[in-house]
């Protein structure tokens, strides 16, 4: 009988079938020869679990496909802490082909201070304030928008960044951080002999801060899980506290701006930026939008008295505040 190659797998066989007489042992008859390639031809459809079961050996360890977390980009709004592991072992195990391993720049990620006094009691939100109706605070999975490709020309915010005067070396926060946008910006503005502190009361939004900032390479900035009556920042020791489209949704005004007036250092100031109350052209809801007005009648009585505005941005006001004596 001619030789005859099976193809690998089947049946489970791969070796080479020849009736070709060999001096070690004598022919085979013909009879045995058929019936074998019968067994091998029909075994698998006779009993199709045994031979799956004899090959699965083999296949569970040549084509088991990674775990599937390690096969997935990290989704930004996932529930890790950014302050329980730097990640550098992600997807090395197994050694797979398939496995998507981060970029080193990825691997550092800042811790986030979360060590929040659960036992200081928050009391209820009141919907108004002196007169205003309080913005909800907009929700982490709305963060896409903070770092929209048309900010710079709506709002222009490197004008906005200038305008700060904020110097290398200083002790700055970035109140209402979200995922970033200015806080990395003002990183590099103090460079690394200064600190950002960055504080949200969302943590999501940290987490998603955490990851940019060591895209970026950035070290100088410290996450801090703020809550609605206090930004936990060092008491004397701030030299400008940076709000953005934030004030308005303070839920508890009065007590956030008593902590933050005792964060300034001497020459400390606050910077507010706030959407136009008064202009009708700033396509933004009335409810997120601020007249100087607002803000003067409510951050004076507060211990808060102006120390200069810019009025040259696009849609918002720019208006500075240091500590009443």
């Amino acid at each position: 009988m001619a030789s005859r190659r099976l193809n690998p797998g089947e049946g489970g066989y791969t070796g080479r079938m020849n009736a070709r007489p060999s001096h070690r042992a004598p022919p085979t008859p013909p009879w045995r020869a058929w019936a074998g390639l019968v067994l091998v031809v029909l075994l698998p459809r006779w009993c199709p679990t045994a031979v799956a079961r004899a090959q699965a050996p083999a296949v569970a360890e040549r084509d088991e496909p990674a775990p599937i977390e390690e096969l997935m980009e990290e989704d930004p709004f996932g529930e890790v802490d950014a302050g329980e592991g730097d990640g550098a072992d992600d997807g090395a195990a197994g050694g797979t082909a398939t496995r998507v391993k981060p970029p080193a720049a990825r691997t550092r990620l800042l811790p986030i201070d979360m060590k929040i006094d659960r036992r200081v009691p928050i009391p209820p939100a009141l919907p108004f304030h002196m007169g205003r109706e309080i913005a909800q605070t907009m929700h982490y999975s709305g963060a896409p928008w903070l770092v929209r490709e048309s900010r710079q020309r709506e709002e222009d915010c490197r004008m906005l960044l200038e305008a700060l005067g904020v110097e290398a070396g200083q002790t700055v926060c970035d109140l209402g951080a979200g995922n970033g946008f200015y806080t990395l910006e003002l990183a590099r503005m103090v460079g690394p002999e200064g600190l950002v502190y960055a504080v949200d009361i969302q943590p999501q939004m940290l987490r998603m801060l955490s990851r940019r900032a060591a895209q970026e390479g950035l070290s100088n900035i410290r996450l801090v899980l703020g809550s609605p009556i206090d930004p936990r920042l060092p008491a004397g020791a701030i030299d400008l506290v940076l709000c953005v489209d934030v004030y308005h949704e303070f839920s508890h005004p009065e007590p956030m701006l008593a902590r933050i007036r005792e964060s300034l250092s001497t020459e400390g100031r606050v910077a507010l930026v706030e959407f136009r109350g008064e202009d009708p052209a700033v396509p933004i809801k009335p409810l997120h939008k601020m007249t100087k007005a607002q803000v003067r009648a409510e951050l004076e009585p507060a211990g808060f008295r102006s120390a200069g505005e810019f009025d040259r941005l696009p849609w918002q006001h720019l208006m500075f505040f240091s500590s009443a004596p």
